[in-house]
């Protein structure tokens, strides 16, 4: 009698073993090599690169050892692909006289995009205020656009917003507080000529933030490189008020530490006034405390007589 099983095949090892690793490598991102020709900076990229003796020594590093870690790097529907991570080493390897780099491919938003490029620069050791300026408006502006929540491809994976503002959770990340966040984002208003300042520590923070101010305070940007430049505006504009002559920066710079001065002189009569009235109101308790002793005293002296 035949049997009417059917027989089954296994699968070989080769083949399952071959199968797992097909599935691993799946999950793990593909890191290809890329002419450099093919890759484009970041469109609106605020971190300078500059050919300094740490980009000379990259390059020295890299035409030794390679590219050690991938750049990140994002399809360009215009062709080749744009740098997200790696302007530094893409640059770097043109000194080196390489001809590809290392890169991860993904397929990324604007705003994923962004977040990456911003948080891969903030590993750098020292920023200028215009690299954080730009930097700090730029994620800021691509988390608000993401409905409140963390991009799932950075570091704070799958962390959510809720209750808490982009610009808090920002602060948090960055190691900053809110109010010098809005301070740094504010630069971003300023004419080239003063961020150029402010970088080369002519201008410190504080003042550069109040000069900030003086676009939406009516001053054209000719104006303000005017007083720049130490020339004087003989031409009134065209507008229906009369406007003030624009201030010089010193002048700014000099307000601005008077007005300092006095807060502090204001804080410091304040506690002088306060340490005054300590002591008086310490001597009316003393007189006070003596003046009813001496009538309790009194008292007693009229109560001995009459019982006499």
């Amino acid at each position: 009698m035949k049997s009417s099983a059917k027989k089954v095949e296994l699968a070989s090892v080769d083949d399952l073993f071959s199968t797992e690793e097909s599935r691993l490598e799946e999950r793990l991102e593909k890191i290809q090599e890329i002419p450099l020709s093919e890759l484009h900076p970041f469109k609106n990229h605020p971190f300078k690169v500059k050919d300094d003796e740490a980009m000379l020594e990259t390059a020295d590093s890299i035409k030794q050892y390679g590219v050690l870690v991938p750049a990140i790097a994002r399809p360009d529907p215009e062709g080749g692909y744009e740098l997200v991570a790696g302007h530094r080493r893409h640059r770097a390897s043109e000194l080196a006289e390489k001809e590809t780099m290392p890169v991860i491919v993904r397929d990324l938003d604007d705003d994923a995009a962004t977040i990456i490029m911003v948080d891969s620069n903030f590993q750098r050791e020292s920023l200028l205020p215009s690299e954080r300026a730009f930097a700090y408006k730029m994620k800021l502006e691509a988390m608000r656009h993401q409905g409140e929540r963390m991009d799932l491809t950075s570091a704070q994976v799958g962390r959510k917003l809720a209750g808490k503002e982009s610009r808090e959770i920002l602060a948090e990340q960055v190691g900053q507080s809110r109010n010098q966040i809005s301070r740094y984002i504010r630069l971003a208003e300023l004419i080239p000529e003063l961020m150029d300042m402010v970088d080369e520590r002519k201008i410190a923070l504080n003042p550069a933030y109040e000069l900030s101010f003086l676009l939406g305070a009516g001053y054209s940007e000719s104006e303000i490189r005017a007083v720049l430049a130490g020339e004087k505006q003989h031409t009134p504009r065209k507008k229906s008020i009369v406007q003030p002559e624009p201030p010089k920066v010193k002048d700014l710079q000099a307000e601005y530490a008077k007005l300092l001065e006095e807060k502090k002189k204001t804080y410091a009569e304040y506690r002088r006034s306060r340490e005054e009235m300590r002591e008086l109101l310490t001597a009316k308790a003393n007189v006070d405390r003596l003046l009813k002793m001496d009538e309790e005293q009194k008292k007693e002296q009229e109560k001995d007589h009459g019982q006499r």
